[in-house]
C-alpha cells in the first residue's frame, strides 16, 4: 500500500498546480490519513544508515503538494476576536478523549497531518506542525515548537520554549530527529537535521545545528556535521552550553569566546534521579 501511495505522490508532485484536480485531492486526503496515523513518516529508523535513520523524500513531496492543492480560507473560531486564515488542506488536527492525548487548555495548536501518540501531554501554548511525529508518552511543554516533519521519540520531554526545527524544502534534507527518552531543556534549539540519540540530555539553552561543533570532554573528541552527515549527539550524552576561546586574530587579542555545546558526561545515577521527577507530571 505504501509503495502505491509513494508512486502516486511522486507522479502528482511533478504536475503543475493548474493540472491538479479532484483525483489529487482524494490522493492527498488518503495520504494525510497515513500521516495522522503514523504510517507515513518523513524519516524512519534504518539500522543500515550511518545516522540510524533514512529520509522519505516522497512524504515531504506529499505535504508540499497539499499546500498547492489548498485555497486559503477563514478558519476563525471568532473572526472579530481571533481571526485565522490558512490553507483548507491543513486545518487543525481533530482529537477526542479516546485518543489519550492531554491538551491542556490555553492556546495550543496542532496542525492536521501529524502523528501524536497516546499519552502525549501538550502544555499551553505549544505548536506541532504538519508532518511531525511525536511518540507515546512525550511531553511538549509551554512555548515549545515541534517543526514540520520533525521526529520525536517516546517518553521525551521538550521543556518550555524548546524549539525543534522543521524542514520541508529541499525535499532531500533530513528533518530533526529526537530519539526515545531524550530530555530537551528549556530554551534549547535543535535545527538543521540534527539527530539526538536515545536517552541524551540537553541542558538549558543548548543550541545544536550544522555549523557549531560539539566538544565531547569525556571521549576527547569533537563532533560536527559534514557535507554528507548531520550533527549526531551520542546516546546518553549530557550536553550543556559552553564557550571556546577564539585562537587567533583580533578575537584572541580581545579575549573573545564563541558559544559551543559541550558534552560534560554521560548519564549516570545522579542524572537519573533528577529526571525521575518528570514522572510526577504524567
Amino acid at each position: 500500500m505504501q509503495e502505491g501511495m509513494q508512486a502516486a505522490i511522486e507522479a502528482a508532485f511533478e504536475r503543475p498546480a493548474k493540472d491538479l484536480g479532484e483525483a489529487e485531492q482524494r490522493l492527498f486526503r488518503d495520504f494525510k490519513i497515513g500521516l495522522n496515523e503514523g504510517r507515513f513518516r518523513a524519516a524512519q529508523p534504518d539500522a543500515d544508515s550511518p545516522t540510524g535513520w533514512t529520509v522519505n523524500t516522497w512524504v515531504k513531496k506529499g505535504i508540499l503538494m497539499g499546500f498547492r492543492l489548498g485555497q486559503t480560507v477563514d478558519m476563525s473560531v471568532d473572526t472579530q476576536r481571533q481571526p485565522f486564515f490558512d490553507k483548507a488542506t491543513f486545518p487543525v488536527k481533530q482529537f477526542s478523549a479516546a485518543n489519550g492525548v492531554r491538551i491542556v487548555p490555553g492556546g495550543s495548536s496542532i496542525r492536521d497531518g501529524c502523528f501524536v501518540g497516546v499519552g502525549v501531554i501538550c502544555a499551553p501554548p505549544m505548536f506541532i506542525n504538519v508532518g511531525a511525529y511525536v511518540g507515546e508518552g512525550t511531553m511538549v511543554d509551554s512555548h515549545a515548537l515541534v517543526g514540520s516533519c520533525a521526529q520525536i521519540g517516546k517518553n521525551c520531554h521538550l521543556s518550555a520554549a524548546a524549539q525543534i526545527g522543521g524542514v520541508l524544502e529541499p525535499v532531500g534534507a533530513s528533518p530533526v530527529i529526537i530519539e526515545d527518552d531524550v530530555m530537551v531543556g528549556g530554551n534549547c534549539g535543535v535545527y538543521e537535521g540534527t539527530v539526538v540519540k536515545r536517552r541524551a540530555v540537553l541542558g538549558t539553552g543548548v543550541i545544536l545545528n550544522r555549523s557549531t561543533p560539539v566538544y565531547d570532554l569525556v571521549h576527547e573528541r569533537v563532533l560536527a556535521a559534514t557535507d554528507d552527515m548531520p550533527l549526531v549527539i551520542p546516546e546518553e550524552a549530557v550536553v550543556v552550553a559552553g564557550a571556546r576561546n577564539v585562537a587567533r586574530g583580533i578575537g584572541k587579542e580581545w579575549g573573545v569566546s564563541l558559544y559551543t555545546p559541550v558534552i560534560v558526561k554521560y548519564r549516570d545515577q545522579k542524572t537519573e534521579g533528577k529526571l525521575r521527577l518528570e514522572d510526577l507530571l504524567r
